[in-house]
């Protein structure tokens, strides 16, 4: 019987601990699109620690996947899709003042109005997707 659920539970408590290890050790909250683009916009306070993360947050599914333990996916093979989600998501958290990891991990934790209403907003959004390109498409 496959145990895939197993690797969602092993990035979440990953994806919790490092929100904890980041606020604990520097005060800073975890909010990859932040970090990220306090870096490109030279905003960012600590760039080695912005760096450190920097270096998880690629590495590690890098990581997982030369060692063959990430899962298989269709989208791999279509780059130009990674790229569009890619800037899709990262236009979204311009406008939602955060991302998923900001918010739903930080911000829900932090018992902040705006973090349980963005992510009420986001996870909203991707079940009607979901719903919509399942029956209104046939995927």
């Amino acid at each position: 019987m496959p145990i895939d659920w197993i690797w969602g539970l092993v990035g979440g408590v990953m994806i919790g601990t490092a929100a904890a290890v980041l606020l604990l050790g520097t005060g800073r909250i975890m909010g990859a699109s932040g970090i990220v683009g306090g870096l490109i916009d030279g905003t960012g306070q600590d760039r080695s620690t912005t760096f450190a993360f920097l270096i998880g947050l690629i590495g590690m599914p890098a990581l997982m996947t030369l060692g063959g333990w990430a899962a298989d996916t269709h989208a791999t093979s279509l780059p130009w899709l990674l790229i569009i989600g890619g800037l899709c998501v990262g236009i979204g958290t311009r406008f939602a003042n955060g991302c998923t990891s900001g918010h739903g991990v930080c911000g829900m934790s932090r018992l902040s109005v705006r973090g349980f209403v963005a992510t009420l907003a986001y996870i909203g959004a991707g079940a009607a997707t979901v719903t919509l390109a399942r029956v209104g498409l046939g995927l």
